[in-house]
């Protein structure tokens, strides 16, 4: 199946439906000739957009990824790059939103990637520390001068997004134009209800992360932690006390459930459900998909002949099986 391209938000920028992105991988889990791979399988297969972040591996996701490209020999302006901005270093001023660290760690990333500019440069988390009109001029600096050309944030609450949208408007600058916020079958809230009124008012668009919820959707953690994956990596010990926690428990009997009832009738892998599943959201934007090997790209690129089979009915059924769909903004009218 033909890759499907959506509009970023209100903007006249494409995204492929599914895109891949460097976290946890790049850098640590695999080399650079993995890496290799796994970005030419998607790229073959129609991704246009590649996420990345200067606290990725340290910023060794950066290299890696600007090594593939400039290996690949894609052309630039077929490509949509991100990266994202927050922690940068141990450093007092190597961390957080203030407009010294942005503009210093936007070069720095341009650097690693040995890029001009990227597409899309995020806010990696909201600063308490620092005022958001700093941080928005900042941002707007950044754009004028050409490293980036469109700005947005990661997990920051709808009240956030909204305070940086009106300062920009109101002092004539770029506003944010996309959220990163994790979205999957088991965490729903803030895409499906906080930010409803932001697809409305402001026309958000979302590159959303974290599809498999670390890998919980595609099932392979039905009988336990298996060796390999990364729950078994050092530095991910809260991902493994998570994944042994009571509400884990209950979340793998519903995957286990959607398996049998859902993805096998289809004829599909609980991996590729999962992925339609989100690709069926009309305000996701793009699906951040992993990958650590190059047949994993292939499997999660099938996700998208499964979203015409995910009709109403079987929605319904997901739905019955999750039993937690968001409750929708109260209407007192």
């Amino acid at each position: 199946m033909e890759m499907e391209y959506r509009f970023l938000g209100n903007s006249g920028l494409q995204v492929s439906a599914l895109s891949l992105g460097a976290w946890v991988t790049y850098g640590e889990q695999v080399g650079e000739d993995i890496a290799y791979q796994c970005m030419t399988a998607a790229y073959d297969a129609g991704v246009n957009f590649f996420d990345n972040a200067e606290a990725y591996a340290g910023g060794r996701a950066e290299v890696v990824m600007g090594n593939v490209i400039k290996r690949a020999g894609w052309k630039r302006s077929d490509l949509v790059i991100s990266t994202k901005i927050f922690w940068g270093g141990q450093g007092p001023n190597d961390r957080g939103l203030s407009r010294k660290h942005i503009i210093e760690g936007t070069l720095a990333s341009l650097q690693r990637l040995q890029m001009d500019y990227v597409d899309l440069i995020f806010c990696h988390r909201p600063d308490p520390n620092t005022p958001i009109e700093e941080t928005v001029r900042a941002m707007n600096h950044v754009i004028d001068r050409g490293w980036a050309l469109y700005w947005g944030t990661s997990e920051w609450s709808a009240q956030q997004i909204m305070e940086a949208y009106a300062i920009a408007r109101q002092e004539h600058l770029i506003p944010p134009l996309m959220e990163q916020p994790q979205y999957n079958m088991l965490h729903r809230e803030r895409v499906e209800r906080e930010y409803a009124r932001l697809y409305r008012e402001i026309g958000l668009g979302t590159t959303v992360w974290s599809p498999l919820a670390s890998g919980l959707l595609t099932g392979k953690y039905n009988q336990g932690i298996p060796e390999g994956s990364r729950a078994r990596l050092e530095g991910y010990e809260w991902l493994r006390e998570r994944f042994e926690s009571e509400e884990a428990k209950t979340q793998i009997a519903k995957v286990k459930r959607l398996t049998e009832e859902v993805a096998k009738p289809l004829g599909c892998t609980m991996a590729q459900l999962a992925l339609a599943w989100c690709l069926k959201n009309p305000h996701v934007s793009t699906v951040i998909t992993g990958a650590s090997r190059a047949s994993q790209v292939h499997e999660n690129m099938k996700a998208l002949e499964v979203v015409e089979k995910l009709t109403g009915e079987v929605m319904e059924r997901i739905e019955e099986i999750l039993d937690n769909r968001p409750e929708p903004e109260p209407n007192f009218r």
